[in-house]
């Protein structure tokens, strides 16, 4: 732990770093739940789903590093049980239980909006009392903005191909 880069956090850095791991719990939780979607999926546009689950994966697993990262630089320690990730989590855990890409894409266009209001709460929380978190934060947030996007255009997409399939 950096001594002067904690001193530089004006707030309260405990609370801060509980709000860090209840975000670091998201993204594990995340990252399984895309990750293990991608290899259920099922159903039409099912390689696009799958590319886009994927990636989302990765990108979430990317988050949970930088988070930990942080709470480490400010002297925490990350939520070391995968059990307790369920008890620290903002989003909760969607299982991809119904491997029909449509149920899925709904469920991670869910947990993408509950990671938006979770890092929306984070900015706030550190604009102009914790810069290296705040920055962090920002661009997290952009990338679950784009997730959302991309999980919304794919339901769009999907829901013309079966429109489509209906007419015929």
């Amino acid at each position: 732990m950096g001594t002067r880069g904690r001193e530089i956090v004006d707030m309260d850095v405990n609370k801060l770093i509980e709000m860090l791991n209840k975000l670091f719990a998201d993204e594990w939780l995340a990252y399984y739940q895309y990750w293990l979607g991608a290899k259920v999926a099922k159903g039409p546009m099912k390689d696009a789903v799958i590319a886009e689950l994927t990636q989302h994966a990765a990108d979430e697993l990317r988050h949970a590093d930088m988070v930990s990262a942080r709470i480490i630089q400010l002297g925490g320690t990350p939520v070391s049980k995968p059990q307790d990730w369920y008890k620290m989590t903002n989003c909760g855990y969607d299982a991809p239980d119904d491997p029909y890409v449509k149920a899925l894409l709904e469920q991670n266009v869910k947990g993408e909006q509950c990671a938006i209001s979770g890092y929306q709460k984070l900015v706030e929380a550190t604009n102009g009392k914790d810069p290296v978190t705040y920055n962090m934060a920002l661009q997290i947030l952009s990338d679950e903005v784009m997730h959302e996007e991309d999980l919304q255009a794919l339901q769009e997409d999907l829901d013309v191909l079966l429109t489509t399939e209906v007419r015929r």
